[in-house]
């Protein structure tokens, strides 16, 4: 991936622990803004560009699940690739369409690194081409 521009990835969280950590992985190669509900995280969405989000799907008041419906329904957001972050080990199909991975918790840095390199080299791949 070219290093020259580096890319901006929202990290959807409610606990600030684990936007720390998301934070801490990702900072040296990324921009990093951070929301702790979902309320937040679509004022971000809406207001700034970004190029990926990692999102975590148990919040209070407004889960990942309906963030993301939000965000693919808004034809400005829907392009923006999307990470569910969970600690569940059950994952709902229902959604696998409009997201572009899982990652585990407790989050594994070197797997983390390395889906969120795929996702944006493939998508940067997709707008050249399309």
């Amino acid at each position: 991936m070219n290093n020259s521009i580096k890319k901006t990835i929202l990290v959807v969280d409610d606990t600030p622990e684990n936007i720390d950590i998301l934070s801490g992985i990702l900072s040296d190669r990324y921009f990093v803004k951070a929301a702790i509900n979902g309320d937040i995280a679509l004022k971000i969405i809406n207001n700034h560009h970004l190029d990926l989000i990692l999102l975590d799907i148990m919040m209070p008041e407004m889960d990942g699940y309906e963030v993301l419906k939000q965000i693919k329904e808004n034809t400005i957001t829907s392009g923006i690739p999307v990470i569910f972050v969970t600690a569940n080990e059950k994952h709902n199909l229902e959604y696998n369409q409009n997201i572009e991975g899982y990652l585990q918790k407790p989050i594994d840095p070197n797997t983390t690194l390395e889906l969120i390199e795929n996702i944006l080299t493939n998508h940067h791949l997709k707008s050249v081409t399309n």
